[in-house]
């Protein structure tokens, strides 16, 4: 018992620490840089005109092509870095505020979010290094094998179910507004909050519409034996855009995506950390 006190008190004093909390924050401005260029390619999608890889790490790769776009490129690698390992230290010790049910919920979101920020540091690193191919015909090669191994199709399945689930999740934790809890509203300014509240809903439901129909593509695809539909953020703008009315919906869900860009940005002053 002393030890996981011991183990407890270090974790909690790492998650306390000024340059974890400031790097955390400056990561909050890389996502939101991100996802502001994400909305951008959505955009170019929503009105016909080709953008490679329609997703985060497409929105990586444009940044790495402008001027000084690789340093950038790292410092957001390193802020989301941090992000995952506050995320983590929040899964194993943190939300002590919370009782029962609602502590393990959020220990178990925290842990999502640490998957989340690690992969797109990954992608950062992978963008910098030019490792990084097209993200959609990685996730299509990587599904065709996975549905060639032993029953791979039910794990595919699955794990269109997964992020299906993510996206309706992601949907209800905007509508709902529970992403207020997380912010220091006592030190926003009325006028402040509003726009935080707006721009939460508007930004967590168009990911949770996007992640969605993505899932609904992987499940698809593991359905048909169609390797190709599965191409993750990509392939469900595209599919968007093809429905009726698509480039309207396409466009809302864009600037929907852009408004949790600008949500991140209050976030990197206004989360609690």
């Amino acid at each position: 018992m002393p030890l996981t006190h011991t183990a407890e008190a270090t974790a909690a004093r790492t998650a306390n620490s000024r340059w974890l909390e400031l790097l955390a924050r400056v990561g909050f401005v890389g996502y939101g840089i991100v996802h502001l260029l994400f909305a951008w390619l959505a955009l170019q999608i929503a009105f016909g005109r080709s953008a490679d890889d329609g997703d985060q790490s497409g929105a990586l790769r444009t940044l790495a092509a402008q001027p000084l776009g690789k340093v950038l490129v790292v410092a957001i690698g390193v802020g989301l870095l941090a992000m995952a390992i506050w995320q983590a230290l929040e899964a194993a010790t943190g939300h002590r505020a919370e009782r029962g049910r609602e502590r393990t919920w959020e220990r178990v979101a925290s842990l999502g979010r640490t998957l989340v920020y690690l992969y797109f540091a990954w992608t950062a690193f992978k963008v910098f290094s030019d490792a990084g191919s097209n993200s959609a015909d990685q996730q299509e090669a990587l599904t065709g094998r996975a549905m060639e191994s032993p029953g791979g199709r039910w794990l595919v399945g699955l794990a269109g179910l997964v992020l299906a689930a993510i996206g309706v999740g992601l949907v209800v934790y905007g509508l709902a507004k529970r992403f207020e809890k997380h912010l220091k509203v006592g030190a926003m300014s009325g006028r402040t909050r509003m726009l935080a509240r707006r721009l939460g809903v508007a930004g967590y439901t168009a990911k949770g519409v996007a992640y969605g129909i993505a899932g609904l593509l992987v499940i698809v695809a593991a359905v048909r034996y169609d390797p190709e539909k599965a191409r993750g953020l990509d392939a469900a703008l595209h599919t968007l855009r093809e429905q009726s009315y698509g480039s309207l919906l396409l466009t809302l869900v864009a600037l929907g995506i852009a408004a949790f860009g600008i949500y991140c940005f209050l976030q990197s002053r206004y989360r609690r950390v």
